[in-house]
């Protein structure tokens, strides 16, 4: 018997969409709409600094291509770090791999050579692959030289931190589609501590929206200083 999928929505979280990015460079979102809409399109490396949006881009590239009614697989290589061949080879069969974290196996040579496999033989069955990393693959601590070469052929997209406008779209927007209203004092508020790196909105904003259904109160300054503890 097989196993029924989860929804969509509890696969990938509905806040990181292709259309929900901010601040993506030009093309960008088209590329990756096209990677997931159809096989044979230009693999992609996205590079950049933590916290601009790479595990986004991946998981909403993966929400798109399923959305097609193709198969999509997300991996942060950290988790795999040190048995990399048997994930990989657990996730033969997906239209396309979404490989994050490529740092974190990095001069582990074993992981090294299982992914540079997995990769020829994705090109060779026609599976497209989508790599994220903090930085270029010729910037990379990589011991396969092979791998390099690989990884170096796909088209780069290279994503930088958001200004003082995009952060502020960002924490608006996900506020919005929570229901949640921040007023203007509050979200100047938010904003000069959240700083750059917006990895953890999502359970911060997740944890107002709790609080202030519990308390039946609006997301004001006094009220975001109480429940934080700031």
């Amino acid at each position: 018997m097989s196993v029924p999928q989860l929804p969509l929505a509890l696969r990938y979280p509905p806040d990181q969409r292709l259309d929900t990015f901010v601040g993506a460079p030009a093309g960008a979102l088209a590329q990756l709409r096209a990677l997931a809409a159809q096989p044979g399109g230009d693999w992609q490396y996205l590079s950049g600094p933590a916290g601009v949006g790479k595990t986004h881009l991946l998981l909403a590239t993966c929400a798109a291509t399923e959305a097609a009614g193709r198969r999509a697989a997300y991996l942060p290589l950290a988790t795999a770090a040190g048995r990399l061949r048997e994930a990989l080879e657990a996730l033969e069969g997906h239209d396309l791999l979404a490989l994050d974290d490529l740092d974190a196996i990095a001069g582990h040579r074993d992981d090294e050579v299982a992914l540079f496999d997995t990769h020829n033989r994705a090109r060779a069955i026609g599976t497209t692959v989508l790599y994220a990393a903090c930085d270029h693959p010729d910037r990379l601590a990589l011991v396969l030289p092979d791998l390099r070469s690989r990884l170096a052929q796909c088209a780069r997209l290279t994503l930088a931190p958001l200004d003082e406008h995009g952060r502020r779209e960002v924490l608006s927007q996900r506020a919005q589609r929570r229901g949640l209203v921040l007023e203007e004092a509050a979200l100047d508020w938010l904003l000069r501590r959240v700083g750059r790196d917006l990895a953890g909105l999502t359970t911060l904003l997740d944890r107002l929206d709790s609080a202030s259904l519990a308390a039946q109160r609006r997301v004001t300054v006094p009220f975001l200083r109480q429940t934080l503890g700031v």
